[in-house]
């Protein structure tokens, strides 16, 4: 029972107290009873909320109002204070003034007396513990009605009886009360008063905010964030928070919660903890800078989250489906909206009714979130009262929930622990939400899916719900008196309300008191009893079908391996160990792994030897490896009593068990996973504690069910009353005793776990940072003391090297703390405590010294035998550096070796790393034994590393973190490695330094290039040294000489300063010297060849001519190097040899072309404007239209200015700079003057003379070609408006359209061409004018940045057009950004890393796109008949890719072999492209970093390549064979910077001389030749030029393809530029004896993988390819394939036919014919075969071709490909004739025909002349020799001794016999002649 009503209060406007502006206080006039109740006592502050917004007068009588506020006190009780407030009048404080002397003048005006009358609030309040607002309505309105309606009953009696009626709390009863006016009220009860009351309060909040807001709000509340209403309404408030707390039921609010906020408490709104509060709208601007408040606006229907507030929604699919529920009960019009017929009544319930189907949605949603919650609690003790913990990983882990964000806070959060606290005792009161989740679960999991299941489930609560609230639904009649309208409305008449006579009231009450004493107590039976627990857990997982699904097989994986190891089948344990690795990442193959495990314990014990104990370490630490710090599916818990149990003898009686090698987890430094595991193994003792005690009963009822501890605690629970008090304490004390025992066995558990086994080497601090974890449990009481221990630990924790103390310590501390946590909570008495404290440093000192021991023994054992390693194939002259160290080759980013594509694992493997002179070697297996016969070799030339950095790494199979490196080159290759275990941390360092050593040697003289075969060789050195002495003393005289020859003309010492070299290298200070330089005066006689040179110096200049460049000059027509008074004079150019000591530009070739009227001492002259002194010199000429092009650097600022500013101005002065202005303009002015175009037209621009001109030169294709070039200019310069100028050329071309990736600038220079471009391109007017307008004789394309402010004259024979070059750097950055793309360290899910979104933003495809875009506009101006100059940058990047570019493009012939060879010479390596430099090799310019200009130029021309496949003569894999090698540093061709240093080095002419070691190649081009020679794979067999044919490639981005260069990879053997180790490979394979069955297992199988292959894969040789081709096209057309010896012959018959035609002969006419090709094909057949495996390729293009060909190991004959000239015509058979052969051992002489084929380079006999099938092949290139030999047993008779003979091959002597000796004479000259051809 309780009283109705605590306190009664009249509270007032005090009128002493006001403030000035208007702002009033309230006071308590008067309160009943005066002193306060014992059980509740008087709660401070009422007055404030009576008048939230402030106690004011107002001019006017307000209408009375009544709402409730909630009050919390101290402990947290809620005591609810019902205001009602009506407006007394008063007379206007202000006007109270002294009477005036004018008393009659204010009686006149009436209307101040009026307004003298103001109204003050006037409150009467009830305070009370129970939430009857109604009543408390009609109560207080009756007390305000007897006042106002002056009733006859005095206000004390009302007063009185209100503050002594007592009601039942709960019970569903109904009482009747009445105050004693004449009133009668029914007060009903709610049946259980555990569930809330809400009456309509739900359903209005969702009426106001929505089912969406409303969510909101709900999870916000449980996940404790600040809720904040706002509504003018107070009683609107109040509902509001009510309802909000009616829904989280059965979870109650525990935070600060103010329905109603007094305006002057406001500040209370910026407490950082979680609240719930209601505020007035009016102060709705006080509420905006709340940042993390989330504002509820109950009249506006919003709710406002703020930006920084994250709030986790429920889990789906339970939001879609409460939301779903939710929508059918508040509008169920929803659903039929659509119908055609809806049915007639569907009215939503009435408002109550609502409220409790909403209220039963959210009961229905709590069930389902809580289902099984019970069977996680732990019980640790039961007496005297019971202690419960809830087991939170193993519930998330059971739902598999545990990513789930609300469920992880909401089960962190307070409100849980108070249902944990106050749900969690098996012995008590039950509620409908106990019924719910322990009867329902099963029927709410059916339904879920079904919401109008659900409907009616939640209609069924909610019956249940207002039956609760409601028990009695025929209520007597309230009769409650109102105030009369006519009280109400009369305002002034009205008198103040009457103070009452305390003692009357304060008798009522004593007389109540006392009368209540007397009577005898209410006894209410407490309906008490165990509370139900529901179906486990275990049956409600996995149905979203989380188990994967073949996991029956796994688990038997695992069960197989598990009873292998323990059966010592370690091999076949090793075979499953991968899988069982891989099943373990599921958590029923981990489950599984516990149990089985569990089954080979005996006695707490498993003794294992050292394989089997490896093993199992190994799958624990797999398994424990994707737990996580919590633990969820209890796999650690399971695997802790395992690991104290698994064991192995070491010897000297010591054992080493499991827990020492698995200790590097998180979950073992995680305070909540050890609480967990603690308080289970408590319940299970508390359990067998008492279940002992009832063992006798329970003996003859054996069939009764086992009893969960929960059901057992309820038991006792119930009998605890009945038991004696020395039954009761004892039992207490057991307890007591077990929960104190186990606390010590964990503290020896949690020592095994914590303490590594090198206690000096503190690994387990620093990895698991034991300090760093807080045990987040539901105790909140020690939370905070844990938290505070551990920061104190944790600022102790971060030493780096400490003593085994250290380690002790904090063991101990961290042991403490749980100890202490655990204690506490479960009550053992404070001497146990203090008992363990003294303990627990002794259990770790003790445990330490057995590890010690432990350790000792276990470095004594014998390692685990490795595989062992493989030595790679060297080629001749490398050696190794350092001997292979062990190592694991960790997968990366790319995904083909990892088997994610497919295919077993290649990677990891476990190998060595070898550092060898010129690479970086790993060669080894994988792991996985699937695959272990296969070879995994990743290497790259140590030159091209271009970053590493060192990694740790973990591996999958051991528990060791590894210290490793990440080895980045530019070939794309990456390695990450990981040292193994026996590698020292010196050795490793050891190996980087050497790394470093050879990556960045001192000189260029310490890379491999030139470093071949010498280090071990000193002997060899001296001879070559005795060679090379002629140019050694060469190269020397010339730098003397050049010093001599200027030293006889006037030195000047200041005038030159060198060109800014970026790398000084060590030898370039004895070269400087005296800085040298020419002074202006030099004459000219003096620099003709003959008459300043000594011989010696002659003998380099023609080493200078003979350079590749002379030839090049010369067949283009460019001059020829003769005296000058024999050079014809009307030749344009002349070759200068100006530049021939290398003294006028250092960075240039000795010869140069320039104009033939500009003399040598201008082009000294001019060369000072340019940078490094690179002046314009001419390197092609088009053969067509005589344009020439130029290439130069650009121009040192203040030339620009000079020559730009103001190009026809007179000079005005002798002034230095204004000369060579004029001579620039001269020079300029003499290369237009070159170009016949500008000749005819008599040197004037006129319009006649150019039109003429023009069109004679040019057919008129020209014409309409015309247009083009504007547009690309367009491009190039990238002006704003894009017109799409058209191309005609037969369709190839669409319409080119502006990149968008050049900046668009409108420029003021290079307007001619693009400004009458539209015109032109729709027909338009005069082609004349369009013609003059638009060409100039000379294009300047020159860098933007340095061209500002030029100036064009409109008459001016040259223009310029400025571009925007990319920077160096611009390609270094987008290089390093390739690399990452193609060759990623990393695999990564994120999508914005994927490898397109990397590629894009390495602008690697822009970069080609531009240079590519700008080598076309020049072609096309070239061809236009304009010449054209390129001074870019310094003149020796972009300037040489895109002059290289226009070549390849222009003139077919560098697009063979030659041609190519020779343009890299003459623009890469002649005019000073800085390999050293850009290349970063050597110490001195390993800071400039590595920038791959030469590879983009190689890129552009695989791009070239790919669209136009028939006008190359080389191969794509010949451009990739020197992407590697201009790296790889393995022949000099790329070292250096220019022709002068290579002079210097002597490195130049030394490719001529003889060489005395030929298996070292210097030149990559002397080495492309021999491989030529030998295998065609550099030859692209597509090649079938058009003359003259000037190729035009799209540029554009979506044009270029990402080269598969960077791409590929080969795991099988590596990269496939080095040649010489595939043939060592085969010769490995050759030696192999033949007879099948002596030769060892050969594996059959043939593994084709995405990236580990056998090169005739990857590259497979263009015939056997272009055969299968058109064998696959001819299938899918359905022709019947001919036979190939028909189509050769027509082809040969068509290029006969050619031939005859063709006037003039073409160099690639009978391309098939040719005998140089021949030639190649005959000397070493064609690559067919997969390198050592030994099947041959057996083309069947025949249909009759023999199906069953034998493998042949080794190469097989090329006879394989040629099996298709199966003809008798002469010209495959040199010669034929019949021959005896002997047979093998015993066997007779036989007659065969013998067929010599000097095509085919064999020996081949068949049975007979006619037949078609040969019996055998002797291959001439095996054959040594061939001599007389003797006549043998069984030979034919009657022959003579001189008609036999024997030929040797490689493998054995074959014995022949001829008819005669003349025969055989011939026979043997025949057979010589072919092995002398080849």
């Amino acid at each position: 029972m309780s009283r109705l009503a605590d306190y009664y209060l009249v509270v007032g406007y005090d009128l002493d107290k006001r403030a000035v502006e208007g702002e009033g206080q309230g006071r308590i006039l008067q309160r009943f009873p005066e002193k306060d109740w014992e059980d509740s006592p008087f709660p401070q502050g009422v007055e404030l909320f009576c008048q939230p917004t402030g106690w004011q007068l107002y001019p006017e009588r307000q209408p009375a109002s009544f709402f409730v506020a909630v009050l919390t006190d101290i402990n947290s009780e809620r005591h609810y204070c019902a205001c009602f407030t009506f407006w007394e009048g008063l007379d206007n404080p202000q006007l109270l003034k002294s009477e005036t002397s004018e008393a009659d003048e204010v009686e006149d005006d009436l209307s101040v007396v009026r307004a003298a009358q103001v109204f003050a609030p006037k409150s009467l309040v009830l305070v009370s513990r129970l939430d009857y607002t109604e009543v408390f309505r009609n109560c207080l309105g009756l007390i305000y009605t007897v006042h106002v309606d002056g009733l006859t009953v005095p206000m004390e009696t009302v007063v009185g009886n209100l503050l002594t009626c007592i009601i039942p709390i709960a019970g569903g009863s109904q009482r009747t009360i009445t105050l004693g006016a004449g009133d009668r009220q029914v007060i009903q009860t709610p049946i259980d008063d555990a569930l809330p009351v809400s009456g309509s309060t739900v359903a209005q909040l969702f009426r106001q905010l929505g089912i969406v807001n409303v969510l909101y709000l709900f999870c916000a509340a449980l996940t404790e964030h600040k809720i904040l209403f706002l509504s003018s309404s107070y009683q609107r408030l109040t509902d509001a928070c009510r309802g909000l707390l009616a829904i989280m039921f059965p979870l109650k609010y525990s935070f600060t919660y103010v329905p109603i906020l007094p305006g002057k408490l406001l500040e209370v709104l910026s407490t950082p903890t979680p609240f719930i509060i209601g505020v007035n709208s009016v102060f709705r601007l006080e509420t905006q800078e709340l940042l993390d408040v989330i504002i509820a606006d109950l009249d506006g229907g919003t709710v406002t989250i703020p930006e920084c507030v994250h709030i986790s929604l429920l889990p789906e699919p339970i939001l879609q489906q409460t939301q779903t529920v939710l929508s059918m009960v508040l509008d169920p019009e929803l659903e039929i909206a659509d119908q055609a017929f809806p049915p007639l009544s569907t009215q939503p319930s009435a408002l109550k009714i609502q409220d409790k189907e909403i209220r039963g949605v959210f009961l229905w949603l709590f069930a389902r979130l809580f289902q099984g919650y019970r069977w996680c609690l732990h019980i640790i003790r039961i007496h005297p009262e019971p202690v419960i913990r809830f087991h939170k990983a193993a519930f998330l882990g059971q739902r598999s929930l545990t990513e789930d964000d609300f469920l992880m806070k909401v089960l962190d959060g307070m409100a849980f622990a108070g249902f944990v606290s106050e749900r969690g005792p098996p012995y008590r009161a039950t509620d409908l939400f106990d019924d719910l989740v322990a009867n329902h679960v099963e029927r709410i999991r059916q339904e879920e899916t079904c919401p109008q299941k659900v409907l009616n489930h939640v209609r069924e609560l909610a019956e249940l719900l207002f039956k609760n609230e409601n028990p009695y639904p025929a209520v007597a009649m309230h009769k409650v008196q109102r105030p009369s309208e006519s009280s109400q409305s009369s305002s002034l008449s009205q008198t103040p309300f009457p103070s009452l006579d305390d003692v009357t009231v304060q008798l009522f009450i004593d007389h109540a008191a006392s009368k209540l004493k007397s009577a005898p107590p209410v006894v209410k039976a407490e309906l008490k009893g165990m509370v139900p627990s529901g179906p486990p857990l275990g049956d409600t997982v996995d149905r979203n079908g989380i188990v994967m699904a073949n996991s029956a097989r796994r688990l038997e994986v695992v069960r197989n391996c598990i009873t292998y190891i323990f059966e010592n089948k370690m091999l076949e344990a090793k075979k499953l160990m991968p899988a069982v690795l891989r099943a373990l990442k599921g958590r029923a193959a981990r489950v599984c792994l516990t149990q089985e495990l569990n089954q080979h314990v005996l006695q707490n014990r498993a003794v294992l030897d050292d394989q089997q104990f490896d093993y199992i370490v190994r799958m624990m630490n797999c398994t424990l490896q994707d737990c996580s710090h919590i633990d969820e599916h209890g796999i650690a818990a399971a695997l802790l009593p395992l690991v104290t149990a698994f064991c192995r003898k070491m010897g000297a009686g010591i054992t080493q068990f499991a827990y020492s090698c698995v200790q590097d987890h998180m979950v073992w430094a995680t305070m909540q996973f050890w609480e967990a595991m603690f308080y289970s193994d408590v319940q299970n003792h508390i359990r067998a504690l008492y279940l002992e005690g009832e063992e006798g009963e329970q003996q003859n009822n054996s069939e009764q069910q086992e009893i969960s501890a929960l059901e057992l605690a309820s038991e006792q629970s119930r009998l605890w009353p009945t038991l004696g008090k020395e039954m009761q304490t004892e039992r207490v004390q057991k307890e007591e005793s077990t929960v104190f025992s186990q606390a010590i066995h964990y503290a020896n558990r949690m020592s095994y776990l914590l303490l590594p086994l090198d206690t000096s080497k503190n690994r387990l601090l620093r990895n698991t940072g034991l300090g760093d974890v807080e045990s987040v449990s539901n105790s909140y009481v020690t939370n905070s003391i844990a938290g505070s221990m551990a920061e104190s630990y944790d600022t102790e924790s971060g030493f780096e090297d400490a003593e085994s103390s250290d380690v002790a310590n904090s063991v101990v501390r961290f042991i403490n703390r749980f100890v202490d946590k655990v204690c506490n909570e479960s009550g053992v008495t404070n001497e146990h405590l203090k008992a363990l404290h003294t303990m627990i440093p002794d259990i770790v000192q003790m445990h330490i010294e057995t590890l010690d021991a432990v350790h000792r023994e276990s470095k004594r054992l014998p390692p685990i035998q490795k595989p062992k390693l493989l030595r790679p194939t060297l080629l001749p002259g490398e050696e190794l550096v350092m001997d292979g160290m062990r190592v694991h080759l960790i997968p990366d980013g790319r995904e083909e070796a990892t088997g994610l594509m497919g295919g077993p694992p290649l990677l990891p493997a476990e190998g060595a790393i070898f550092l060898t002179s010129y690479r970086l070697i790993f060669k080894g297996t994988p792991n996985d034994p699937l695959v272990g016969e296969q070879v995994v070799t990743r290497s790259f030339p140590i030159a091209s590393l271009t970053k590493e950095k060192r990694i740790s790494v973990t591996l999958p199979m051991d528990q060791f973190v590894q210290e490793g490196l990440q080895l980045r080159s530019c070939t794309f290759q990456l390695m990450k490695i990981a040292f193994d275990e026996e590698v020292a941390s010196d050795q490793a360092e050891g190996f980087r330094k050497h790394m470093h050593k050879l990556r960045y040697p001192q000189h260029v003289q310490g890379t491999f290039a030139f470093t071949v075969g010498q280090s071990s060789k000193l002997v060899v050195e001296h001879k070559t040294k005795d060679k090379n002495q002629s140019l050694k003393t060469l190269s020397k005289n010339l730098v003397k000489s050049a010093k001599r020859t200027i030293g006889r003309q006037y030195v000047t010492r200041k005038k030159y300063s060198p060109p800014t070299w970026e790398n000084r290298s060590s030898f370039q200070s004895e070269l400087d010297e005296d800085e040298i330089s020419v002074s202006e005066e030099v004459d000219q006689s003096s620099l003709t060849l003959s008459s300043t040179m000594r011989s010696s110096d002659r003998q380099t200049m023609s080493n200078v001519v003979e350079r590749a460049c002379c030839r090049d000059y010369q067949r283009l027509g460019l001059g020829t190097l003769s005296n000058s008074l024999t050079r014809s004079k009307n030749e344009p150019f002349r070759i200068s040899t100006v530049n021939r000591m290398y003294t006028v530009c250092r960075s240039y070739p000795g010869l140069l072309i320039v104009p033939q009227s500009i003399p040598d001492t201008t082009i000294q002259r001019i060369s000072r404007c340019y940078r490094q002194n690179r002046f314009p010199v001419v390197c092609w000429r088009n053969s067509r239209t005589k344009a020439v092009l130029l290439r130069s650097a650009g121009l040192h600022a203040k030339g620009v200015v000079g020559f730009f500013k103001s190009p026809n101005a007179p000079a005005s002065g002798p002034s230095q700079a204004d000369s060579t202005s004029l001579e620039q303009e001269k020079y300029l002015q003499a290369i237009i003057s070159s170009m016949p175009s500008y000749n005819e037209s008599s040197g004037r621009n006129t319009l006649s003379g150019f039109t003429s001109t023009h069109m004679s030169t040019s057919d008129s294709s020209d014409k309409l070609r015309q247009p083009k070039i504007g547009a690309l200019m367009k491009q190039v310069m990238g002006t704003k408006e894009d017109v799409p100028g058209t191309f005609s050329r037969g369709g190839k071309w669409g319409s080119i359209r502006g990149s968008g990736r050049l900046s668009a600038y409108n420029p003021d220079v290079g307007n001619r061409l693009a400004s009458k471009e539209s015109a032109q391109s729709n027909g338009g007017p005069s082609e004349a004018l369009f013609l003059r307008q638009q060409k100039a004789y000379l294009y300047i394309i020159g860098d933007k940045a340095q061209l500002k402010g030029g100036k064009q004259d409109s008459f001016q024979q040259w223009e310029v057009v400025p571009i925007e070059v990319c920077d160096v750097r611009q390609v270094k950055n987008s290089f390093k950004k390739l690399m990452k793309a193609c060759v990623p360290s990393t695999s990564t899910s994120d999508p914005n890393m994927s490898f397109l979104r990397c590629l894009e933003e390495s602008e690697w495809i822009s970069l080609l796109h531009r240079v590519l875009q700008v080598s076309v506009l020049v072609v096309e101006l070239l061809d236009s008949g304009s010449s054209v100059m390129v001074s870019l940058e310094d003149g020796w990047d972009v300037s040489t890719q895109v002059v290289s570019l226009v070549q390849l493009l222009s003139d077919p012939y560098y697009r063979t072999f030659d041609g190519f060879r020779l343009l890299v010479e003459k623009e890469w390596l002649s005019f000073g492209h800085r390999f050293s430099h850009r290349g970063a090799q050597t110490l001195g310019s390993q800071s400039s970093g590595f920038t791959p200009v030469f590879l983009q130029f190689l890129d552009c021309v695989h791009q070239i390549h790919l669209q136009f496949p028939m006008e190359f003569e080389f191969s794509q894999y010949y451009l990739k064979f020197l992407a590697y090698h201009y790296v790889s540093n393995r022949f000099r061709t790329f070292l250096l910077d220019s022709d002068y240093e290579r002079i210097e080095l002597g490195v130049l002419y030394e490719e001529k001389g003889e060489r005395k070691s030929p298996q070292v190649c210097k030149s990559v081009w002397d080495y492309i030749d021999r491989l030529n020679k030998k295998t065609p794979v550099f030859y692209n067999y597509m090649f079938s030029p058009e003359d003259d044919e000037v190729l035009r490639p799209y540029t554009f981005n979506s044009n270029l393809k990402v080269w598969e260069f960077y791409m590929e990879e080969t795991l099988s053997e590596g990269p496939s530029y080095d040649w010489e180790l595939r043939g060592r490979q085969e010769r490995v394979a050759e030696e192999t004896p033949e007879k099948p069955d002596s030769a060892g297992p050969k594996s059959q199988r043939r593994i084709v993988w995405p990236c580990y292959d056998s090169l005739s894969k990857v590259v497979p040789d263009a015939i056997t390819k272009l055969l299968q081709d058109l064998q696959s096209l001819e299938a899918e057309l359905g022709q019947t394939a001919d036979k190939w010896k028909d189509t050769w012959d027509k082809i040969k018959s068509t290029q006969r036919t050619e031939t005859k035609l063709e006037s003039k002969p073409s160099f690639s006419s009978s391309l098939l014919m040719s005998s140089n090709l021949s030639h190649q094909r005959r000397s070493q057949g064609v690559y067919l075969q997969e390198s050592g495996v030994g099947s041959s390729i057996n083309l069947a293009l025949d249909c009759e071709a023999s199906a069953t060909s034998t493998p042949v190991p080794g190469r097989p004959s090329t006879s394989t490909l040629y099996s298709q000239f199966q003809s008798t015509e002469s010209e495959n058979r040199s010669f034929e004739g019949i021959l005896y052969k002997r047979g093998a051992l015993l066997k007779p002489w036989k007659p065969r025909w013998f067929v010599l084929d000097k095509t085919k380079h064999q020996l081949r006999y068949y049975e007979t002349r006619q037949d078609k099938e040969c019996k055998g092949v002797i291959e001439l290139g095996d054959v040594e020799s061939v001599y007389p030999g003797t006549s043998a047993m069984g030979a034919p008779k009657n022959i003579e001794e001189k008609a036999f003979f024997d030929v040797k091959t490689t493998k054995r002597v074959y014995n022949f016999c001829a008819q005669d000796s003349p025969n055989a004479q011939l026979w043997m000259d025949s057979v010589q002649s072919c092995l002398s051809d080849a």
